[in-house]
């Protein structure tokens, strides 16, 4: 990652109340009990890695990077943590702090995501300088936003349910909520691994797409069934103008529509039914 900012000399320990938490912070969930085995650590050891933070007033600093050490540190009665203070820009801070959680394996991939949008709004960066920023190809960035269109009741199943980006992209390919929703219940209910969410979406897919195709030619049929009564209603109507009396009955039953057209060879009536 291409980022070139200045560091203090020195580490120097600030109170934990001047300390406030990243903009662009990347990480949504934290292990309760994962931090207290940290926050043990800490109380027997201390701090090893200091916190990175950089100064915003007077009196404030903002978290760079170490958002566990910071909680964990104030769970076991720390008023003060040791910091690493740097000079660096908006985009510069988010940029390292989406760099130092995304090279942790416990930062999920809506929590990636999230972060590198994050970034991209306070830095005003596209996304091609942000895969650059990052060391990665746009593709790769532009595939870790996709899964962003989600719900957030579907981030929040796929998370609870230990499902993966894969998993994620495979049912992103169908468009319609509703459906989507009701896929996720059947993979999550049925354990599907990545192989079998593939496959079964993409079934699910032709199968609908099938039944979308037959809806189609039913509606055709059925406009084509209109425009043919309404030439027999216009024939009708056209006999009937020049005075042939004509009687047309319409029936209709579960097999088909059926028409009795009538015309006398020798009457002077004029008259005419149409029903």
């Amino acid at each position: 990652m291409l980022l070139r900012i200045r560091r203090s000399r020195r580490i120097i320990d600030i109170p934990i109340v001047q300390i406030r938490p990243s903009r662009t912070q990347a990480r949504r969930n934290y292990n309760r009990e994962n931090l207290k085995e940290l926050a043990l650590s800490i109380q027997n050891h201390g701090i090893l890695q200091p916190l990175m933070v950089r100064k915003v007033s007077p009196i404030e600093y903002e978290l760079i990077a170490g958002e566990r050490r910071l909680r964990a540190g104030a769970m076991c009665g720390m008023k003060k943590v040791p910091c690493l203070v740097i000079t660096c820009t908006d985009q510069q801070a988010g940029l390292y702090s989406l760099a130092e959680n995304m090279q942790r394996t416990d930062l999920n991939f809506f929590e990636e995501a999230q972060g590198i949008t994050s970034v991209m709004g306070v830095g005003h960066l596209s996304q091609n300088e942000t895969a650059f920023q990052l060391g990665k190809q746009q593709a790769a960035i532009i595939n870790k936003l996709d899964v962003l269109a989600l719900t957030e009741e579907e981030k929040d199943l796929m998370i609870k349910g230990h499902l993966t980006e894969r998993h994620a992209k495979a049912l992103l390919k169908v468009k319609d909520r509703i459906e989507r929703r009701y896929l996720l219940s059947e993979v999550l209910e049925n354990s599907l691994n990545v192989s079998q969410t593939e496959q079964y979406v993409d079934t699910y897919l032709k199968k609908t797409s099938y039944e979308k195709r037959q809806h189609q030619r039913r509606k055709a049929v059925i406009k084509d069934m209109r425009i043919f009564e309404n030439t027999i209603k216009k024939v009708i109507e056209t006999m009937s103008a020049v005075g042939l009396p004509v009687m047309a009955m319409r029936s209709e039953n579960e097999d088909c529509i059926e028409y009795v057209v009538r015309v006398p060879k020798h009457s002077s009536r004029s008259d005419h039914l149409i029903a």
